[in-house]
């Protein structure tokens, strides 16, 4: 065992031993870090325009500042991009987050001072965590690599400026630079077809020990590898023994990929995002993802039912419940005020406070009422896919299709197989009667033949590669909307079919 290794194991255990004082008392580090970054963003324009200083409570402080996205923000990170000092933070952030907005083009989250920390410990805590409970730290004598965005960073306003992973990339320990993979020079590559040759060509021949990305991404990377060298990822890479990602649900890709690799390894799901680094999973056997609650966010949680409400309830920690949606609204020490992040959670366990992540509160399909969100497509592709276990997927997303018809309206599922069910009939039916299992609205349309049955649109490999690359999402923490309310994703990918 190297000395990286075995030191490791000793601040594993120091950093869980410290960590037990939040996650014996979650509410009174949420008010602790509530109390700070008030205090904290008092005289600046945010906190001078929504009275900070007569904010004591949580009940003060919904009065004062409503929820709202970056949209709703936007005249403060306007004025933040301009290089005005004291917005919403003291001082000017230290970097700017670029990442891709809906209906906002590109998006600008500022990254402070005292933010960053956040995301570093995060990501550093979470192999921590794994160390602290498995024993293994021998992964930290091999090679690591990241698939991650450009470490090429702009200015805007004076303010370096990237995506978050190549942010990121910049504050990797000394420690583990000797270890990491791809090579600076490499992961500056802006294309990523181009990129991931590189990639392979640097890795290929390297101990390779822990790989990290999104799954989509580190799937081409090793398809591409098999295909060069007609080997399994445990023949290329033997001691490759974990796995790190984030950012989209990794059940529709876990077969194929552990297919690939030909055997099982140890992985770890994460919750980063532009905003913050909220949770990662620190049990292998539980997939509820341990909600960091002393890390300079204080959190609230609105009922998925509410949130288009005019006063939608926004429940602290304390006030939360197992199982139910809700969407996540933050304020943090990176000048993020009442900010939804647009993401859903559902919580698995309340001691300690675990979450997972179930869907995107603008990606769902309610084009006839039936209000069907992300984790429910999921959950049914999940659960149609064990009863057809010789089928793979490589991507899939679900639009509405809409006919002047009575009773002619369904759900198109746009899915790209790297193998295909024998019987598409029955992958159809079984499809449609797991999703009408999973929610009531669906399944009372389609009995009342509003709706008809879900149809599948098999889609040529490589259709939705090719998609992301027209958009220039191609690779890094790029992911396809899983669902969507409207016909611009399904239109843009049978574009690609037909040109």
């Amino acid at each position: 065992m190297g000395v990286k290794a075995w030191l490791s194991k000793y601040l594993a255990a120091y950093v869980h031993k410290k960590q037990q004082r939040w996650i014996q008392n979650p509410v009174q580090a949420q008010e602790e870090v509530f109390r700070n970054i008030i205090a904290g963003a008092k005289k600046t324009a945010f906190g001078r325009d929504h009275n900070f200083e007569t904010i004591e409570t949580h009940t003060d402080f919904v009065k004062a500042v409503p929820v709202r996205d970056y949209e709703g923000l936007s005249s403060y990170f306007n004025r933040i991009k301009a290089g005005q000092a004291d917005i919403t933070w003291p001082g000017k952030p230290i970097y700017l987050a670029k990442t891709s907005g809906t209906t906002s083009g590109t998006k600008y989250i500022p990254i402070t001072k005292d933010s960053i920390p956040n995301h570093i410990n995060g990501a550093k805590n979470a192999l921590l965590a794994y160390i602290h409970e498995t024993g293994n730290s021998k992964f930290l004598d091999g090679k690591l690599i990241f698939l991650s965005g450009s470490p090429v960073l702009e200015e805007v306003g004076g303010i370096k400026t990237g995506r978050l992973s190549g942010i990121v990339n910049h504050h990797v320990p000394g420690y583990l630079r000797t270890n990491q993979l791809p090579t600076y020079e490499t992961n500056c590559i802006e294309d990523w077809e181009t990129k991931l040759d590189q990639i392979i060509e640097e890795t290929i021949d390297q101990n390779m020990s822990l790989i990290s990305g999104i799954p989509p991404w580190v799937q081409m990377y090793f398809d591409k590898l098999m295909r060069q060298t007609g080997k399994q990822i445990k023949d290329i890479f033997p001691n490759f023994s974990l796995f790190v990602y984030g950012g989209v649900n990794f059940e529709p890709y876990r077969k194929k990929m552990f297919e690939s690799i030909g055997r099982h390894v140890d992985s770890i799901e994460t919750f980063p995002a532009s905003e913050g680094f909220f949770a990662y999973q620190n049990e292998q056997n539980d997939k509820g993802l341990l909600l960091l609650l002393d890390a300079g966010i204080y959190y609230e949680f609105i009922p998925v039912e509410e949130y288009f409400n005019d006063n939608p309830t926004r429940l602290t920690i304390g006030e939360v419940e197992l199982g139910k949606n809700y969407a996540l609204v933050i304020s943090s020490n990176a000048g993020l005020w009442g900010y939804s992040i647009g993401d859903t959670v559902k919580f698995t366990s309340l001691k300690p406070y675990k979450l997972i992540v179930s869907g995107r509160i603008k990606h769902f399909i309610s084009a006839f009422g039936e209000h069907v969100i992300g984790e429910e497509v999921e959950k049914a592709m999940q659960q149609t896919m064990k009863r057809f276990p010789t089928v793979e997927l490589v991507e899939f997303t679900v639009a509405p299709f809409v006919s002047s018809g009575e009773g002619e309206s369904y759900h198109e599922w746009l899915i790209e197989f790297s193998k295909a069910p024998n019987n598409f009939d029955d992958f159809e039916k079984e499809l449609n009667q797991q999703l009408q299992q999973l929610n009531s609205y669906y399944d009372d349309l389609i009995t009342g033949h509003i709706l008809a049955n879900l149809k599948v649109r098999v889609l040529p490999l490589g259709t939705f590669r090719n998609y992301m690359k027209s958009q220039g999402k191609l690779g890094g923490q790029n992911k396809v909307p899983r669902l969507s309310n409207d016909r611009t994703l399904a239109d843009g990918l049978l574009a690609i079919t037909n040109s």
